[in-house]
């Protein structure tokens, strides 16, 4: 038995212990905005924020969260990166972007804007196959300076 707080909800559930977060996340509560792509923590699509620090949901198993704040793209109100995103088109397919999102949303949170240089080596734990990664550079940026 596990008891978890996603996105602001409570959640008490009876977990195997072999089962991953993304799964949980994704089967278990129905948020399925949390992708799964590698299952190996390198694409950097199943990332959430833990206890607000951006983490790869698919190498980490339920029970491990227990007690626990976690933050999927379910729970990130609209505001300057969502905006920053659609202005500057960067995202396609959009399988990559609630990783994205949320790792963006930890590293603006950090304190003080991000240089390019900390925007591109927090996107280098992401794997996106549409956009070339200029446009979500430049979304990162406008946030930043929206902030």
């Amino acid at each position: 038995m596990i008891e978890v707080t996603v996105n602001g909800r409570r959640y008490r559930e009876e977990v195997e212990p072999r089962l991953l977060l993304s799964d949980f996340l994704r089967h278990t509560l129905g948020l399925t905005g949390t992708h799964v792509g590698c299952e190996h923590g390198v694409c950097g699509a199943c990332t959430v924020r833990l206890d607000g620090v951006a983490v790869r949901s698919c190498l980490m198993l339920a029970v491990q969260v227990d007690g626990a704040e976690i933050q999927t793209v379910e729970g990130l109100a609209w505001g300057p990166l969502q905006e920053a995103f659609r202005a500057n088109h960067a995202l396609q397919c959009g399988f990559c972007t609630p990783g994205i999102l949320l790792a963006a949303s930890d590293l603006l949170e950090r304190g003080g804007p991000p240089t390019r240089e900390e925007i591109v080596d927090m996107l280098s734990g992401h794997l996106c196959r549409c956009t070339g990664y200029e446009p979500i550079v430049e979304a990162i940026a406008q946030a930043a300076e929206a902030q």
